[in-house]
């Protein structure tokens, strides 16, 4: 069923744009692709140039919500994501200052200084979080991941106020979106997005154990360090290659889970297959309907996504009250 949904978002974000086309013209777009051919048809060659966005969504989508799905399970955290976390913005911070500083461009630069970033930030969030009588909690989790999204946001003006070419470069970066996607930047993090999907999959059983404590993980025979350690770099990782190649999209990792968690019981081996598929067919509706919202232009899908995360983190937060998973 969520295959099906991927496909049918797909199909919709292939129809809709500035320019409606039809069910024909989509099987001739997508033949030509096929053969290497550039169509006659102007509607064929628009569904043509959607492709690659389209494609982007899906891998973007689906690897925010199942490192949103990773992050809430190891953290035992409601409202884990890698917005709140700082780990967008620990991302975001290292690719300016990389712009500002050593005027990098290409995706790789992008990509080795967001997964930088992105670590680094994960971990202060998560050693500020683990301050103080109790250990790691929600609560202190949430609100270290706050605190350092604003310090590391602060920073981020700091360094392109006073340098406009940077700020040029970096603000269509920083909206969060897919309509930059190219062929050869996907090529690059798909590989990386994978082997980050398999690790956290085969690591589902572990942390269905993790959620019952660590004392009891351990009576079950996981390795509680390792496996937290480890997930916590898949999550990490899915994370920050999406935010190298499409800048910070949030809540996609927020929002995800918790439906999917509502539909499928609290089994990880579930929900991170489904958070995925969830995750695809949220950001590829995104970025359709703003194409169709904004035409002639268009509303970034990171837009979007922050439009529809904020009341539900308010629900979230108010019906949890912070509390664990």
């Amino acid at each position: 069923m969520g295959i099906v949904a991927v496909l049918a978002a797909a199909a919709l974000s292939l129809a809709f744009g500035s320019r409606l086309v039809s069910l024909g013209e989509i099987a001739d777009g997508l033949g030509a692709f096929a053969r290497g051919e550039v169509p006659a048809d102007v509607g064929a060659i628009a569904v043509q140039e959607r492709i690659p966005r389209t494609v982007l969504a899906i891998v973007a989508g689906a690897a925010l919500g199942l490192s949103g799905a990773v992050m809430q399970a190891i953290t035992r955290n409601p409202i884990a994501d890698p917005g709140i976390l700082g780990v967008n913005t620990g991302a975001a911070l290292f690719v300016v200052c990389g712009i500002a500083f050593f005027g990098i461009s290409s995706v790789y630069e992008y990509l080795g200084l967001a997964l930088l970033g992105s670590a680094l930030a994960a971990l202060f969030v998560y050693l500020v979080g683990s301050v103080g009588p109790g250990g790691t909690t929600p609560i202190k989790l949430a609100l270290a991941g706050a605190a350092t999204t604003a310090a590391l946001s602060s920073l981020v003006s700091a360094v392109l106020l006073p340098r406009a070419q940077a700020m040029t470069e970096f603000r269509f970066w920083q909206v969060g979106g897919v309509g930059g996607a190219q062929w050869g930047s996907m090529a690059v993090v798909v590989p990386l997005l994978a082997v980050a999907a398999l690790v956290a999959f085969a690591l589902a059983s572990g942390m269905n154990a993790l959620a019952l404590g660590d004392d009891v993980a351990v009576g079950l025979g996981v390795r509680v360090g390792p496996t937290r350690a480890l997930a916590a770099i898949a999550g990490v990782v899915l994370c920050a290659a999406v935010t190298a190649v499409c800048g910070p999209i949030a809540f996609v990792g927020l929002m995800v889970p918790h439906v999917m968690r509502l539909l499928s019981g609290p089994d990880q081996r579930w929900i991170l297959p489904l958070s995925a598929l969830g995750g695809a067919v949220l950001l590829v509706l995104a970025d359709t309907a703003g194409r169709v919202i904004g035409s002639p232009g268009e509303v970034e899908a990171g837009i979007l996504t922050a439009f529809l995360g904020a009341p539900v983190l308010v629900i979230i937060a108010r019906r949890t009250r912070m509390r664990g998973l």
